[in-house]
């Protein structure tokens, strides 16, 4: 979980920084440009839930997860922002968020397989 927190808050920052998303409303706001509710809490969590399933799962059937959440992750963030949560670039893509959450879930996936090669 410590890796999805940290590449999760490097990868915020590296966008929002890079002005291709904000986070309007945001614990500690003088402090942090990122959500760290999310980063911290929300997405270490999920990857949590993410690989009790995942572990569960044929081959197959973890691409097809893996492929179902990234989309759902999309398909949340215009609700994000109407919330008032997030805010994207005029030129942003949703598209962009299944690509990134399919390469994050793949990701925690392999680091958590090598881990559990290796105990």
């Amino acid at each position: 979980m410590l890796l999805a927190s940290w590449a999760g808050t490097y990868l915020d920052l590296i966008f929002v920084n890079g002005g291709f998303y904000s986070f309007p409303v945001r614990p500690f706001p003088g402090v942090f440009d990122i959500n760290v509710a999310f980063t911290l809490i929300l997405l270490p969590l999920f990857t949590a839930w993410f690989l009790f399933w995942a572990e569960r799962m044929p081959a197959l059937g973890r691409a097809a997860f893996i492929t179902v959440l990234s989309l759902a992750m999309a398909l949340a963030e215009p609700l994000s922002e109407k919330a008032g949560w997030f805010v994207h670039r005029e030129d942003w893509r949703h598209l962009y968020s299944v690509f990134g959450y399919f390469g994050f879930l793949w990701l925690m996936w392999t680091f958590h397989r090598w881990l559990r090669f290796r105990a």
